[in-house]
């Protein structure tokens, strides 16, 4: 059985279909020319209206409070997201027109696992001061002794930071893509995302996915 949530947006997506959206839309006026889009322009119009609703979709999914419904929720409507980009460049292959290249998509040109240090906090900070301290202070008598003190809780809360650095470091996968304008970007996944060089994705948010 369904879940309501799943059902309410199932129902959602079938109200934002291209057909639902065209029985809904009220019918010309008579005597009144219908407006004619160009092939180009009923393209980049029916991306448009792809985007907006799954952007809309991606909202709807994110309220779900049950993880795996949400995921399955984005996974639905990236699907119907797809369909609808797949069905717009078939209507302009069909009109004999050529499908204009994707801003969004590029191709994989490095991965590679890195090791990505943590932040130190203050907790490294005071830690390592407060033990630099103490060393400093058995070293020499009176201003010597003090000075050793100073230099010591400095050193103790450098080391202190890097160590903690070096403690919350992790290693994350770097994927560099390549866009057809010519611009390289980055993106880390602490997973393995299971992308190799020479596959095609697209931008998705502040991600990447295939195309």
């Amino acid at each position: 059985m369904r879940r309501p949530f799943y059902s309410f947006l199932l129902a959602t997506l079938v109200a934002g279909s291209p057909a639902a959206v065209l029985a809904q839309t009220p019918s010309q006026p008579s005597g009144t020319p219908a407006a004619v889009l160009t092939p180009k322009a009923q393209y980049d119009a029916e991306l448009r209206q792809a985007k907006t609703r799954f952007n809309d979709d991606q909202k709807l999914c994110s309220a779900d409070p049950d993880s795996a419904g949400r995921m399955q929720c984005k996974r639905d409507a990236q699907s119907e997201y797809d369909k609808a980009v797949a069905a717009a460049k078939s209507r302009m292959t069909a009109a004999g027109q050529p499908v204009p290249a994707c801003a969004d998509c590029g191709k994989v040109v490095g991965v590679k696992q890195i090791e990505k240090k943590g932040e130190g906090s203050a907790v490294g900070l005071i830690a390592g001061g407060v033990v630099g301290g103490v060393l400093g202070h058995q070293v020499g008598g009176g201003v010597g002794k003090t000075l050793a003190t100073a230099a010591g809780a400095a050193g103790g809360a450098y080391a202190g930071r890097e160590v903690e650095k070096k403690v919350k470091s992790k290693t994350v996968w770097k994927v560099d893509v390549s866009y057809s304008g010519g611009a390289t970007s980055s993106y880390e996944f602490e997973k393995d995302p299971g992308y190799k060089v020479g596959d095609s994705v697209r931008r998705s948010g502040n991600s990447i996915a295939r195309q």
